[in-house]
């Protein structure tokens, strides 16, 4: 992390959603904030260990993207959506294969043993 994205997620109202033993590494976990089902990623060795990511599929309509399978595709991290398979970069939300689909992401944190959304 450089320091202006330190700067940005210190200057941020955290909300806890989960505890870090809710996590399953290399898979998703489903948590509620702020209205919204949101997607939780634990990548261990990764340069950034945990994403969160908008649970709903832009391209079906169904809530299933902490179902999908996350790896590596052209140098990035993605998850692939169950349904039609399509890949979104944990980093930013966008999708490999269509410019117009992406997912929101929401700044996410570990701390004191607690999973935190930024907002």
């Amino acid at each position: 992390m450089n320091l202006s994205n330190a700067a940005v997620k210190s200057s941020l109202a955290w909300t806890p959603v989960c505890a870090e033993a809710d996590l399953v590494a290399q898979s998703g976990v489903v948590v509620w904030h702020d209205g919204a089902q949101v997607a939780l990623f634990h990548v261990p060795g990764a340069e950034t260990e945990l994403y969160a990511v908008d649970n709903h599929d832009p391209r079906s309509g169904a809530n299933v993207i902490g179902r999908g399978l996350i790896g590596s595709l052209q140098g990035e991290l993605v998850v692939a959506a169950p349904l039609y398979k399509q890949h979104f970069r944990l980093r930013d939300g966008r999708c490999l294969e269509d410019e117009g689909q992406a997912l929101r992401v929401w700044p996410v944190r570990l701390h004191e043993g607690r999973v935190e959304i930024g907002g």
